[in-house]
């Protein structure tokens, strides 16, 4: 920036993690120690919808504590929404509107946290900026629990949502296992994962510990019979079995099992329901008495039991994202780069936007079993240093202690805006 100081932008995007507030950790903590060139750091209220409404964060009135204490509570601290701008030609000014705003307050960097599509309204307000020759850095802070960014090894949500999974599916297996003899002889989880099956991967981990699993994955088309032949026979040979199944797990036609008929903000299909789909097909076909769940909500706000792993590589990822502001960097994203698997070793890499918006990185057909109901060798080797560690918040009478912030709002400056 030609600037000596200017001020930067921060909102969170699409469903929120278990980490993402540990990221705006990573990026206000570090742009705090840049006073030199980064002024304020304000962040959206609920997102991008905060830019464009101009309703801004004055993330300088927060302690030092209280930013300190992001990186151990879930959810967003700023407010997330789910609003994807349109392309440039269909509705530029939108995108004119979050110049404006940038304008109008300084802002010059701009760090956008979220996943696919929030890389490409990133990508595209870097391209406006530019062509409107408004200096403005557009870097994103890779953010989602499916996983599915390319180029970054895996994306900072994921961790902890896989050994949410990983250890409900084992624990609620255990549970089944006690009562197989005369109850439950099947448990089915169902997990988020529209397109990828990187979530339900991870409940095959519990596989190590002997529990009988069976994962119907996005990737893989759903086969009624092989599947119930197959779940059948885990019954006979265990007694009892797991169902991991994928929201995203699709008949051959391409319709989702779980798929409702309406589309959420995005227009994608509203999914949900895929296990109660599943384990009343077992009970028609099979018999077998069955409990089903849908972990939703809970398997991407559970702080409590998030992988250490990820609460470090969601900061660094965050603290990296400004650096690379300073650097003069512009159109990118931070990314995991993977060295070893064993001992587990990566670094902090880079991609420009136009090689990771619009592109969904799918589960490695090597990754999957052979039959496509379990996971290979190598795919544990990818998934277990994910899951690795604990960092537990600390706890008051019983319950963890997480910050709210004062979330001040800057005075607007620019007269009103309706979406459209």
């Amino acid at each position: 920036m030609t600037q000596a100081r200017t001020n930067a932008f921060y909102a969170q995007s699409g469903g929120v993690t278990a980490v993402i507030n540990a990221s705006a950790c990573g990026v206000i903590e570090t742009a705090r120690q840049h006073t030199d060139r980064i002024g304020t750091v304000y962040a959206g209220r609920n997102g991008i919808l905060g830019a464009l409404a101009e309703d801004l964060i004055d993330t300088s009135l927060e302690s030092p504590e209280a930013i300190a204490a992001l990186r151990s509570t879930p959810s967003g601290a700023f407010g997330s929404c789910r609003y994807k701008l349109k392309s440039l030609e269909k509705n530029r000014r939108e995108y004119e509107r979050l110049i404006e705003v940038f304008k109008a307050h300084g802002i010059g960097y701009f760090f956008y946290n979220g996943g696919g599509d929030s890389a490409d309204t990133c990508f595209k307000v870097s391209q406006l900026s530019q062509s409107m020759g408004y200096p403005l850095q557009a870097i994103h802070v890779p953010k989602t629990i499916d996983n599915d960014l390319p180029i970054t090894d895996c994306c900072p949500g994921f961790g902890s949502v896989a050994k949410y999974v990983a250890l409900s599916t084992l624990e609620a297996s255990l549970d089944v296992r006690s009562m197989a003899a005369t109850s439950t002889k099947v448990f089915v989880i169902e997990v988020m994962g529209r397109h990828a099956g990187w979530i339900a991967a991870a409940g095959g981990l519990v596989e190590d510990h002997g529990i009988p699993v069976v994962i119907l994955f996005p990737e893989i088309e759903f086969d009624e019979a092989k599947f119930l032949a197959r779940v059948d026979a885990m019954v006979k040979q265990h007694g009892y079995c797991s169902v991991v199944v994928s929201e995203g797990a699709h008949h051959p036609d391409g319709t989702f099992l779980a798929e409702q008929g309406t589309r959420d903000a995005f227009g994608h299909a509203q999914l949900g329901g895929a296990a109660p789909v599943v384990a009343n097909m077992i009970k028609t076909a099979l018999g077998h008495k069955f409990h089903w769940a849908v972990a939703d909500y809970l398997q991407r706000a559970a702080r409590h039991v998030a992988s250490a792993t990820d609460v470090r590589q969601a900061y660094e990822l965050g603290a990296r994202a400004v650096e690379l502001a300073l650097e003069g960097r512009n159109s990118v994203m931070p990314t995991i780069d993977r060295i070893s698997d064993v001992p587990y070793e990566y670094r902090i890499g880079v991609a420009t936007l136009d090689t990771v918006a619009n592109v969904e990185k799918m589960m490695p057909r090597d990754f999957i079993s052979e039959d496509g109901f379990g996971i290979t060798d190598k795919c544990r080797r990818y998934l277990a240093p994910l899951i690795e560690g604990e960092d537990y918040p600390a706890y008051r009478n019983g319950l963890p202690v997480y910050v709210t912030l004062k979330n001040q709002a800057v005075a607007k400056k620019l007269p009103a805006f309706a979406l459209a």
